[in-house]
């Protein structure tokens, strides 16, 4: 599956990417992020990631930047499961940060979730990350109300995250369903 948006290729990774991958994420800023990238990111977690079996409803993309010399590798998108919940996740290299290419990533896999026919995506980001609350703000998310801690393999232990969700097509956000409740 590819997806084509504005700016960006989102595409799925093949076995060669494993040391384009390793140079991008192999930084602690990205990692400590990220809760299932352990740190230090070694040359057999980047093949492992790339080889792992993906579900078809729950796929996973590298975000690239098409260019005259090919398309460069910047970060990756992709949906899995929090619990009973369809759960977007994502990380852009550092040397991409404030272009806009989470946002606009975010945006076309969404469209993607709409057209697999999910009601809802929920994401998360650790408390210190405000960069990623802005991001999935401007994607449309909107704030659970809820904190929790979560593991990060990157900062070897839990710390907590603030919840998100966008709801698609009919679905209802944690506001609406406490408003029905009271």
């Amino acid at each position: 599956m590819f997806i084509r948006s504005e700016r960006l290729f989102l595409r799925p990774g093949w076995p060669e990417d494993w040391e384009e991958l390793l140079a991008l994420i192999n930084d602690e800023e990205v990692v400590r992020n990220l809760a299932a990238v352990p740190w230090p990111y070694t040359a057999e977690h980047a093949r492992e990631f790339i080889c792992r079996p993906r579900e078809k409803l729950l796929p996973h993309f590298f975000v690239t930047v098409p260019a005259r010399q090919g398309a460069k590798l910047i970060g990756s998108i992709g949906l899995g499961h929090d619990g009973d919940d369809v759960e977007l996740g994502y990380w852009i290299a550092r040397d991409h940060w404030g272009q806009g290419y989470a946002t606009e990533a975010l945006r076309a896999v969404l469209r993607l979730c709409t057209a697999l026919g999910h009601q809802r995506v929920v994401a998360n980001h650790f408390a210190d990350n405000g960069a990623s609350a802005r991001v999935l703000e401007k994607a449309g998310f909107t704030p659970t109300g809820e904190t929790r801690m979560r593991f990060s393999a990157g900062r070897g232990g839990e710390a907590p995250v603030l919840c998100y969700e966008k709801p698609l097509v009919g679905g209802e956000t944690a506001q609406d369903r406490a408003s029905l409740a009271a």
